[in-house]
């Protein structure tokens, strides 16, 4: 009978454990669902679809689109009602530009569950970027109901409310952000201070933009903002305003990669897909013309700060030629011949050199930990590159990229402290390249100057991302929408073929009509040098297109220069999207 007894305590310790492993789980399971990374209906997903799904999930962070399709569209047949799943296939549709089938299978995951939150704002970006802001701002309405406590839910509430012109309304969700635990989320002060704007309300726009420029002092549209406080402050306008401070998010830990990583095959193979491709999503990303906001003098003008493109179809482009090897520094307007989409433009506006116009240049430096052993050499390159690159008229920036992008130095004509801002940067972590190629192209084209201007970026790295939340085709897409030519000088060691990395980096730079720099070891000063040449002798040439429509189609350019018969090697970006007839002015993004 002991034996007997002791089996059934043996066989009750079992079952306690397995009660106390179920209500582990149950417990589990309930905190996913109160954050929203899951649907109630998903706890009931079989195993064999939630491995699907997991298999998906991790080809989804590789960016390998069509592939996690094939496991979410496996999921989705072993459980129909799998909310998470629908949710991915219309994330994974939307990333291969696919917005009808996107659209579908949110709007499906919203029906089994209109409790996930998830779904809603999935499809509220989708709206968002298709310029349907009715149905985004219902869309992201409901998912802050649902999730009142989310800042970043009501960041995109308060934008999409001010894309409606609900101007009261985003102000008031703007506040109810601020109120909340919001790094990373300066941008919807911006967004408040351009609906006080619209409403004219000009001490609510000062504390936004004030705390806008606390809150994110390195942000593209920084220097916008302050430029606009300045009106201010010299208007007859008074305001307390008040001063916030925000930490920085803890970087990541480091990540490694290789030169021919899978990840860059399949961003290089993405961006080629791309190539040819009509921009269906370009509408989600608002057009700049750097030159387009004018002098303000008065509080009644201080709008113009936040309208960066006037709709005027005109056309700039930057280019370089070069026979055998050396730049042609002496090119006339008629040894030149520009065709867009095929045809000659209707009219050229201007044709100068580029040493005529003021440099907006951006210094992008890898300090992944994978640089560590060369980087103070890095540093003293660039640095001189600098001293011998800027002239009085131009301003340059400095930015460090590792997990991500810290600005070290804002834009200044001044040698000592872009200096200074290149010798705070620290080697550590991963690296985000392509995330730093668009932040730095949006940071050159938001800075608000008043005449045409030459915006280059220059990025010294190896290649190999293994970080950034955007692809290489949103980073091409954006140098391109932006207008600024990218320059990269690899740091790796070359003694073999090209890698994906190094593609990686030509793709970067010829796209934007920019080149490709590969120097080997002490090699680096003379690199710059080579740069420095290539910048100062390039030309540029505006003008308006023939035939243009504003359909977003891709439209090509093709120059030429030809002289006594000599045709000559040019080097300029292959072409841009053309703007949507709906598409807005303003330049706010959730």
């Amino acid at each position: 009978m002991s034996a007997q007894f002791a089996n059934l305590d043996f066989a009750q310790k079992i079952l306690e454990e397995q009660n106390t492993d179920a209500r582990h789980r149950a417990a589990e399971n309930q905190k996913l669902i109160a954050s929203g990374t899951i649907s109630v209906l998903d706890l009931a997903a079989p195993a064999s679809a939630v491995r699907e799904f997991n298999e998906a999930a991790e080809l989804m962070r590789q960016q390998k689109a069509k592939d996690a399709l094939v496991h979410l569209q496996k999921a989705v047949k072993q459980y129909k009602n799998f909310v998470s799943a629908h949710q991915d296939m219309g994330l994974a549709y939307e990333d291969l530009d696919d917005t009808n089938r996107a659209r579908a299978e949110f709007e499906t995951a919203i029906k089994l569950d209109p409790k996930f939150a998830g779904s809603l704002v999935s499809l509220g970006r989708l709206e968002l970027g298709q310029k349907n802001y009715d149905a985004a701002e219902a869309d992201f309405a409901k998912a802050a109901a649902l999730r009142p406590s989310d800042a970043s839910v009501l960041s995109m509430l308060a934008y999409a409310q001010y894309c409606t012109h609900q101007y009261l309304h985003a102000i008031a969700t703007a506040q109810r952000v601020h109120e909340l635990d919001h790094k990373g989320l300066a941008n919807v002060h911006y967004v408040a201070a351009a609906s006080a704007i619209a409403v004219q309300n000009w001490p609510e726009v000062r504390s936004e933009l004030q705390l806008f420029t606390q809150e994110d002092p390195g942000s593209p549209l920084a220097a916008v903002a302050r430029q606009n406080l300045e009106i201010l402050a010299h208007s007859n306008v008074t305001q307390q305003v008040t001063a916030v401070s925000v930490q920085a998010a803890p970087g990541a830990s480091e990540i490694h990669t290789f030169p021919n990583s899978d990840r860059l095959k399949a961003q290089l193979a993405a961006a080629s897909d791309d190539a040819d491709d009509s921009c269906a999503d370009c509408s989600s990303v608002a057009e700049i013309v750097p030159n387009a906001t004018l002098p303000a003098t008065s509080s009644r003008d201080l709008g113009r700060g936040f309208t960066f493109h006037a709709t005027v179809d005109e056309v700039a482009v930057f280019f370089s030629a070069s026979s055998h090897g050396h730049a042609v520094t002496d090119l006339q307007s008629e040894d030149v011949k520009i065709l867009d989409a095929n045809k000659p433009p209707a009219k050229v506006l201007q044709f100068v050199p580029q040493s005529k116009l003021p440099l907006r240049l951006g210094l992008l430096m890898d300090t992944s930990g994978s640089v560590q052993q060369r980087f103070s050499f890095e540093q003293s390159a660039a640095q001189k590159f600098l001293k011998e690159m800027m002239n009085p008229s131009d301003l340059s920036f400095v930015v460090g990229f590792s997990n991500s992008t810290h600005l070290t130095q804002d834009f200044s004509g001044d040698l000592e402290q872009l200096s200074a801002g290149i010798h705070k940067l620290q080697p550590d972590g991963g690296t985000a390249l392509f995330d730093a190629v668009s932040y730095g192209c949006w940071k050159l084209a938001a800075y608000p100057d008043h005449e045409r201007v030459a915006n280059v970026l220059v990025v010294l790295t190896d290649g190999e991302d293994n970080s950034s939340h955007i692809s290489l085709k949103q980073a091409l897409r954006d140098s391109e929408t932006t207008g600024v030519t990218v320059y990269t000088i690899s740091t790796a060691v070359h003694d073999g073929p090209k890698t994906d990395a190094d593609k990686v980096l030509i793709k970067l730079a010829e796209t934007s009509g920019g080149e490709a720099l590969f120097p080997d070891g002490l090699m680096l000063g003379h690199t710059f040098d080579k740069l420095h040449d290539i910048i100062r002798s390039r030309y540029m040439v505006a003008y308006r297109p023939a035939d243009f429509l504003p359909d977003g189609s891709y439209r090509s350019i093709r120059v030429a220069a030809e002289r006594n018969g000599e045709h000559f090697r040019v080097r300029a970006r292959d072409g841009y999207h053309a703007r949507l007839a709906t598409q807005s002015s303003g330049n706010f993004k959730p």
